[in-house]
C-alpha cells in the first residue's frame, strides 16, 4: 500500500535474517515490548523464555521496520507500531479464526472491531493496568530480610496444587474452566509452566503462587499471582512478591511488571504497597 506519497509498506512473515533488527527495534521501549521481545527472542540464551518458536509478521517500507506483531502462541502487538505499519499487518491479524490478543489497549481496539466485522466472538474481554518496579527503587520496599515462609521453585510433586490454584483464579475472575472439557490437557499447560511456577510455602504447605512467565535481563514479567483463599490477609501475598521481586534484581532484570485487572483494588493495594506504578492500560481478549 502506499500513504501519502510514502514509499510503499509491505508486511510479511518474519524471516530469521530479520530477528536482531526487530529485537534493536523493540529494545528501544522494553517496558512497553517486553512480552513480544520474549516471544521473539535473539537467539541469545536466557532462562525462562516463553516460548521456541513464534509465528510474528514485520511491516517494512524502504526506511525499516514500521511495526512487528506476534500471531502465535498469542496475538501481541508492538506498543509503537505506526499507523500503516498496523494497516499492513491487519490481514494477517484478522485471518486468525480463535487465539489470544492481550496488547496496549489503543492498538488492540481497532484489531478487534475488524475481527469482529469477520465474526470472531470473545470468549474473555478485559482492560488491565500494567505496573512497573524499577530495580533501583525495590531495595526499599523488597529489602533482604528473612520472610515468614520460605519462597521456592515448583516441584513436580506441586502439580496438584498448581491446578487447583490454576482452576481456583479463572473462577474467581469468572473465565471459563478449560479443566471441565479437557483435564489432561489442563494439566499438560499447568507443568509446561512449571518452571516458571513459585511457590510460598508455610509449615509445609502452599499458600501462594506467582509465574516468572518472562525473564530477561530487560525485565520480568509476573503473572498468574494467587493466595489460597484460607490464607489471605496475613501478609503471604506481599511476602511471596517480595521474594520473586528480589530474585528477579538478582538475576540482573532491571524492572519487573505486571497487569492489574480493572477494580481489583486488594491487588492495587499490594503491588502499590511494594512500589509499583503504573505503566499503561493493557485489554485482553480471547476469542473464537
Amino acid at each position: 500500500m502506499t500513504l501519502g506519497g510514502s514509499s510503499e509498506v509491505r508486511a510479511g512473515r518474519m524471516a530469521p535474517g530479520e530477528v536482531v533488527e526487530v529485537v534493536r527495534r523493540l529494545r528501544r521501549e522494553p517496558r512497553h515490548n517486553l512480552l513480544l521481545l520474549d516471544l521473539i527472542g535473539e537467539g541469545v540464551p536466557w532462562p525462562g523464555g516463553a516460548f521456541d518458536s513464534p509465528e510474528a509478521v514485520v511491516a517494512r517500507s524502504e526506511s525499516g521496520v514500521l511495526g512487528i506483531a506476534s500471531l502465535r502462541p498469542c496475538m501481541v502487538l508492538e506498543a509503537e507500531i505506526s499507523e500503516a505499519g498496523l494497516k499492513a499487518v491487519m490481514p494477517f491479524l484478522s485471518s486468525m479464526d480463535s487465539g489470544l490478543i492481550k496488547s496496549q489497549a489503543t492498538v488492540v481496539d481497532p484489531v478487534w472491531d475488524e475481527l469482529q466485522a469477520r465474526g470472531r466472538c470473545p470468549v474473555l474481554d478485559r482492560y488491565e493496568e500494567a505496573y512497573v518496579l524499577a530495580a533501583s527503587d525495590s531495595s526499599r520496599t523488597c529489602p533482604p530480610t528473612e520472610d515468614r515462609g520460605r519462597l521456592r521453585r515448583a516441584k513436580p510433586e506441586d502439580l496438584e496444587d498448581l491446578v487447583y490454584a490454576a482452576r481456583s483464579s479463572l473462577r474467581e475472575e469468572n473465565r471459563p474452566d478449560p479443566f471441565r472439557g479437557d483435564p489432561h490437557g489442563f494439566r499438560r499447560w499447568v507443568e509446561s509452566r512449571m518452571n516458571q511456577a513459585r511457590l510460598l510455602e508455610v509449615e509445609g504447605q502452599p499458600v501462594f503462587v506467582g509465574y516468572a512467565d518472562v525473564r530477561r535481563p530487560e525485565g520480568w514479567l509476573i503473572q498468574g499471582v494467587y493466595t489460597w483463599p484460607e490464607q489471605r490477609r496475613r501478609g503471604h501475598g506481599r511476602t511471596g512478591m517480595q521474594g520473586m521481586v528480589r530474585e528477579a534484581v538478582a538475576a540482573g532484570a532491571e524492572h519487573v511488571q505486571l497487569a492489574v485487572v480493572e477494580g481489583n483494588q486488594p491487588a492495587l493495594g499490594l503491588y502499590g504497597g511494594l512500589g509499583f506504578k503504573p505503566l499503561s492500560r493493557l485489554r485482553t481478549i480471547l476469542f473464537r
